[in-house]
């Protein structure tokens, strides 16, 4: 069958080979590929900088000058491959070229040294031809035909310009360099990231002599300008004082106000940090205050609440006792109370059919005794009719006789009192005067009578005479006196 081969972004993998002899060849970078087993080859390119040392010794300028000079080239890091599959790397590669005693184009030999940053390129042709001509090579082997290829062409510039224009002018002197290498190792698949010169020298002291000449004129101009300097020191001291003293003058008129302005600064800015200061105290302490206060806020609420729950557990011991009371008193007593109330509906029930009982009884027996009465009354309205009559017949013997009878009534009633009285004792040493007060008595009676009852005793007698009634007269009279004389 075949393998599924992957590869990072610094490196670039390489699958040639095929069934009926494909030259078709397949570049991945930072990806993965197929191979089959035993047709495909896996190849590996390190696209990474190699760092090559350029060095060119003893090569004599344009003006006949030996000189050395040394590079260093960045190329891409290439991974050896193993026998079934070959890399090439992607990654930076550093080389540092060097050209020693290359004659500059006075003749002056000088060595010049480089840093070049290089790498492979990952476009797909340009990559093409990176595997054709490095694939298989080692890391070392790279470098070392990139770092030939920038020496040779650094020697080949050193030779066209000065020693001047060397080593004041580096930049455009790498720049150079890069233009000219770099179609070279682009067409090996190569770019040249940066280059640039690292050192620039001599054996001769070309560079050093160029120096102290260059030195000896600045020397010579410094003297002249230093015998000018002092000349013109001399006519411009007079001035340079004047002008001097009105500056210092005016300077320490400038000073003096500013130092004003300065102690006027201070007083405020003093002020402003007395009063931020005094600002934060205050706020510090409105803070605090009110942090206390959010604290006391707290506790109260705290207490609040246990207040709260304090008064729910009373109201339930409350409802509990309530309940325990109406348990253990109020159900019994409503018991109890629904009993004498039951008990006393009873009785009442009883005392009422007793009472309706006695009532009825009584009803019974009034209208018994209504009946009776009424009998009666009937009976004694029917005698007094009847005695009515006879006493219209007998008219005014009817009233005399009537009288006559109620007399002894009359006369027990008055006596009454007497019948209580065990003795009457009359102190008189004259017998005949109790006689007399018994017939003065009896002789007022039938005044006190007629005054009463409008009848006149003295004609009582021939009533009775004709009522035949004269024996009760004589009855009655008898009595009186027997009373009358027994108390006596």
């Amino acid at each position: 069958m075949g393998n599924c081969h992957t590869v990072g972004p610094n490196e670039a993998l390489v699958v040639s080979g095929g069934c009926c002899g494909s030259d078709q060849k397949t570049y991945v970078v930072g990806g993965w590929a197929w191979a089959w087993w035993l047709i495909s080859d896996i190849q590996r390119m390190s696209l990474e900088v190699m760092t090559i040392l350029c060095r060119c010794e003893n090569i004599e300028t344009s003006e006949g000058v030996p000189l050395d000079v040394t590079g260093v080239a960045q190329v891409i890091h290439f991974k050896r491959p193993s026998e079934k599959k070959k890399q090439i790397t992607l990654e930076i590669m550093t080389l540092q070229p060097k050209c020693e005693d290359v004659e500059t184009a006075e003749g002056v030999a000088i060595t010049v040294t480089g840093v070049a940053q290089v790498k492979v390129m990952t476009e797909n042709e340009l990559l093409g031809y990176a595997c054709e001509q490095f694939l298989g090579k080692s890391v070392m082997e790279i470098k070392s035909v990139i770092l030939q290829t920038l020496e040779g062409h650094l020697r080949a510039i050193l030779g066209t310009l000065t020693v001047e224009q060397i080593y004041q002018d580096r930049d455009k002197f790498a720049s150079l360099v890069r233009e000219v290498a770099a179609p070279d190792v682009g067409r090996m698949g190569i770019e040249i990231l940066s280059f640039t010169i690292k050192d620039v020298y001599d054996k001769v002291e070309y560079l050093s002599s160029l120096g102290k000449t260059q030195t000896a004129a600045v020397q010579r101009d410094a003297d002249i300008g230093v015998a000018e300097a002092e000349r013109d020191a001399g006519i411009r001291e007079a001035e340079c004082k004047k002008e001097m003293m009105d500056v210092k003058f005016l300077a320490d008129t400038k000073m003096a106000d500013s130092k004003r302005e300065l102690e006027m600064q201070k007083a405020s800015f003093n002020q402003e940090v007395n009063t931020k200061k005094a600002e934060a105290q205050l706020a510090y302490e409105l803070q605090a205050a009110k942090e206390q206060q959010k604290i006391r806020l707290e506790e109260i609420e705290i207490e609040v609440v246990q207040r709260k729950k304090q008064i729910s557990i009373e109201e339930k011991e409350i409802a509990r006792t309530d309940k325990e009371l109406i348990a253990t008193v109020k159900r019994p007593a409503e018991a109890e109370a629904y009993k004498m109330q039951q008990l006393a509906e009873g009785q009442k029930i009883k005392k009422v059919l007793t009472a309706q009982a006695e009532a009825e009884k009584i009803r019974c027996i009034g209208e018994a005794e209504a009946a009776s009465i009424e009998a009666v009354g009937k009976a004694e309205a029917e005698k007094m009719r009847l005695k009515a009559e006879a006493y219209q017949q007998y008219g005014e013997a009817a009233k005399t006789a009537l009288v006559l009878e109620a007399l002894p009534k009359i006369a027990s009633k008055v006596a009454a009192p007497l019948s209580k009285t065990d003795e009457i004792v009359i102190l008189s040493g004259e017998g005949s005067r109790v006689t007399g007060e018994v017939n003065r008595l009896l002789a007022e009676l039938p005044v006190s009578v007629n005054a009463l009852t409008g009848v006149d005793l003295t004609k009582v007698r021939m009533a009775l005479v004709q009522c035949g009634v004269e024996a009760n007269m004589k009855n009655f009279t008898t009595h009186i006196k027997t009373k009358f004389n027994s108390y006596a």
